[in-house]
């Protein structure tokens, strides 16, 4: 054999090796496993593409996992899968934007999913990177180092180069089972980086992610807990934070996923209820107690319940456009079938409330007054049964009902007397009893000082001018002025106070002020002609009297006639 022939037949002995080699290097399962991987888009509110990225199936239902980073700011997101078709993501399951991945769901009837591996791949172990649309000559390498992420997952280093378009494809093991996601490359040497698929996969969502700032970084929506639990925390939080298109949809995908239960008829009723479509509101809580009774289940007593308060809000509060079927008696009717169904002391006090409205005082005290040896004992409690006396005309059971309201707090108050307080200085004033009403004014003040207007230092000023405590109604009426400067009648009112004690001097200066702010009214010029007059200066008092006559005041003629003689 010739030498030139002994090469010929060494480069195509070396040929052959290589292509053996390299089949060698392509795993049986690469074909199917390629099937899995797609290509992931992402589009802002405009329709213009702001992501793109590798991402694949990890379940036959559409679950898939990919980078997350692609999701921020995007409104809209699809993949294309290995036979270019695409798929819209439904919405996310799951993020963690420290290690960038998502799990996310795709709008497909059936996906091939690869399998996760079940546990931490150690170090040594040979892996295959399998890119979108690519079923030969896999990248192939093995793990250089096994980090714990968590306590349970892994984070690897591995000796495979990557390009920007590989990051989120799948890293596999020899059996095809995917170890981890690639991450974005750090640099365009041999090592990479992936992070445990399990982790990935093991993403969920609870019923406290609507406040995670990592999934609101996104548009997209959100799935709601396979606990049902989660989910209605989820539906009650929402109700606070999205619009109420955005909560509709959520409640119909409550709806959706939990279709025996009453909850989410409930929301759905309630949000009519607020738009007011009351016909909406009905068909949905009838909807709520079909459900009940077709699932067998114990929640009816809830759904009368919250029928009851949904008609009693509605003729209370928005009696206008009247809903017929919508009234008092239709919720006196659901509250007493709630209790029927199940005695709870709650049940029996909404009972107590539509009685209220419907002016049946003495009904309604005689239901309160069974609750006070209940678990519902409260202050609350206490007051509406003193609003049931005071209607009926009893002004000292109202009185001795609020005594009751504060008697459940003890010294030093907390903030939550704080209204029961005022309520029962109220009371006592309308009752003659002025002094007591200063009291419990004094112990309100203590707790809401940081709270208290104008408005509170005027109605103390008329409880202590009526109690003769003239000394502290003078600082009370000034510490009104001083925070409402603009306010003629506290100028009027302090006036006509100083006159009544004889400080005619300090009445002048008060009345030439009231005069000041309000020239139109007659109540300056009133109290500074009386104020004169009392003083001696008769021929300017009536000057100033005359005036606040001309502008229609009714005193004043008798206090001419009185100091013009």
């Amino acid at each position: 054999m010739t030498a030139k022939r002994l090469i010929l037949s060494l480069l195509l002995i070396s040929c052959y090796l290589l292509i053996s080699s390299v089949g060698a290097q392509t795993p049986s399962w690469t074909k199917k496993a390629s099937k899995s991987v797609f290509k992931l888009k992402t589009f802002d509110d405009g329709g213009t593409l702001i992501g793109s990225t590798t991402g694949f199936f990890v379940g036959t239902n559409g679950e898939a996992l990919s980078c997350f980073a692609p999701f921020k700011g995007a409104s809209r997101a699809l993949i294309v899968d290995a036979n270019g078709k695409e798929f819209q993501v439904s919405c996310i399951l799951g993020a963690n934007e420290t290690y960038d991945v998502a799990r996310f769901r795709v709008d497909a009837n059936k996906t091939q999913p690869i399998d996760v591996a079940p546990g931490m791949a150690p170090a040594q172990t040979q892996v295959w990177l399998l890119p979108y649309r690519e079923a030969k000559n896999l990248p192939q390498g093995a793990i250089t180092k096994t980090e714990t992420v968590q306590q349970e997952y892994g984070y690897y280093t591995v000796s495979i180069a990557t390009t920007e378009g590989m990051a989120g494809a799948p890293l596999l093991d020899e059996e095809g089972l995917v170890i981890g996601i690639m991450q974005q490359p750090y640099s365009q040497d041999t090592v990479s980086y992936a992070v445990s698929a399990r982790f990935a996969d093991s993403l969920s969502i609870s019923g406290l992610s609507i406040n995670d700032p990592v999934l609101r970084s996104t548009k997209i929506k959100k799935d709601l807990p396979d606990d049902i639990t989660q989910a209605q925390l989820t539906l009650y939080l929402a109700a606070a934070q999205m619009d109420s298109a955005a909560y509709a949809s959520l409640i119909d995908d409550f709806i959706a996923k939990f279709p025996k239960s009453h909850e989410g008829y409930i929301n759905r009723a309630q949000l009519a209820a607020n738009g007011d479509n009351y016909e909406l509101a009905d068909r949905a809580m009838a909807e709520a107690l079909r459900v009940c009774k077709e699932s067998g289940s114990s929640n009816a007593d809830d759904v009368h319940y919250n029928y009851s308060r949904m008609i009693y809000q509605k003729v209370l509060t928005r009696p206008e456009p009247a809903y017929e079927p919508w009234t008092l008696d239709r919720a006196l009717s659901e509250a007493q079938a709630a209790y029927a169904a199940n005695p709870q002391t709650v049940y029996r006090q909404q009972e107590g409330m539509v009685m209220f409205a419907q002016k049946r005082y003495d009904e309604a005290y005689a239901v309160y007054e069974e609750l006070f040896a209940s678990p519902l004992r409260s202050p609350e409690l206490f007051y509406e049964a003193s609003r049931c006396k005071v209607l009926a005309g009893d002004t000292t059971a109202q009185i001795a009902l609020l005594d009751s309201c504060v008697a459940l707090f003890s010294k030093p108050y907390l903030k939550e007397a704080a209204p029961y307080l005022l309520a029962s200085a109220q009371a006592r004033m309308e009752a003659g009893k002025e002094r007591q009403a200063v009291s419990l004014l004094n112990d309100y003040e203590q707790l809401m000082a940081a709270q208290v207007n104008d408005r509170f230092y005027y109605l103390r000023f008329q409880a202590e001018v009526s109690g003769r405590l003239f000394q502290q109604a003078l600082n009370d009426i000034t510490k009104a002025i001083s925070m409402n400067p603009q306010s003629d009648l506290y100028y009027a009112e302090k006036a006509s106070l100083q006159v009544r004690v004889g400080l005619y001097d300090e009445a002048i200066e008060t009345a030439t002020e009231c005069i000041r702010v309000a020239p139109d009214h007659s109540d300056g010029y009133l109290f500074l002609g009386l104020a004169q007059c009392l003083k001696g200066e008769k021929e300017e008092g009536l000057k100033n009297l005359r005036k606040a006559q001309e502008m229609g005041d009714p005193q004043a003629e008798g206090l001419i006639q009185k100091y013009a003689q």
